[in-house]
């Protein structure tokens, strides 16, 4: 596909602040790669994201790293300071989320079965205000990176937010859980043969992943087995003082129905 005149007028404006900026870390700021390698090495120690109030329904959810620290910066830079280079080493880290979700699960998928990334979508007033879609960045960053292991995968939008959905960045749980309830629907059904994972930058409250996975088993229990499960894989969830740092679920740590 061909690149649009605005977007190498994009692509050309990037290349001109990289030579009047120094290039630094989104993560600590030293001056060097998009994310130095210190910053890399906290996004490559998966564990179980466990929100504090465990909501009803939320998924089995492998988070790559802790939202604290340097990690936050650099999503925050991604997310919402148009640093999108950083697509790149926060997409990988989502991939490792991806494999270990699935490497908890009680039957892990087939070889060749495969490894569906719906991305949570954002609000259309987000999208518009950033100018793009970073969780369908995020997961087409990913699914590169799996496919280049080996593992057949593929990004499916089957979600949608309607009209009147608001972003909840900002808001507290009890509000995060009352501005997301049913803001989520499907886009079509069936859902296309293979294993369901959610995917977002960041796992906080857990509200919405919780909202996002109510829609999509919704749309799994049309033509799927009734235990189908819905996993999900995030960048960064914010951690619990309880939680064991880098734990990771073990094979078969998944048990759960859809």
């Amino acid at each position: 596909m061909g690149t649009t005149p605005s977007g190498r007028l994009g692509d050309a404006a990037r290349t001109l602040a990289d030579l009047v900026l120094p290039r630094t870390c989104a993560g600590c700021a030293v001056p060097g790669p998009v994310l130095c390698v210190r910053c890399r090495v906290l996004l490559a120690r998966p564990r179980l994201a466990q929100p504090r109030r465990h909501p009803p329904g939320f998924p089995p959810t492998v988070a790559a790293g802790a939202y604290a620290g340097p990690v936050r910066p650099a999503v925050v830079a991604f997310k919402e300071h148009g640093r999108a280079e950083l697509a790149v080493p926060l997409g990988t880290a989502l991939a490792l989320s991806v494999v270990v979700v699935l490497a908890g699960l009680a039957q892990p998928p087939d070889a060749g079965a495969p490894v569906l990334l719906v991305p949570v979508p954002s609000s259309a007033a987000a999208v518009r205000a950033r100018g793009r879609d970073h969780v369908r960045e995020l997961a087409g960053r990913a699914v590169a990176e799996l496919r280049a292991a080996g593992v057949p995968a593929s990004t499916v939008p089957l979600l949608r937010r309607p009209r009147g959905a608001v972003d909840s960045a900002g808001l507290g749980a009890r509000d995060r859980q009352a501005n997301l309830a049913g803001r989520f629907a499907a886009r079509r059904r069936p859902a296309p043969s293979g294993v369901l994972v959610l995917v977002d930058d960041v796992v906080t409250s857990g509200a919405t992943l919780t909202e996002a996975a109510r829609a999509l088993r919704a749309v799994a229990r049309h033509g799927r087995s009734a235990d189908t499960p819905v996993l999900a894989a995030v960048v960064a969830a914010t951690p619990r003082r309880t939680a064991t740092p880098g734990a990771v679920p073990s094979a078969g740590a998944f048990t759960v129905r859809g």
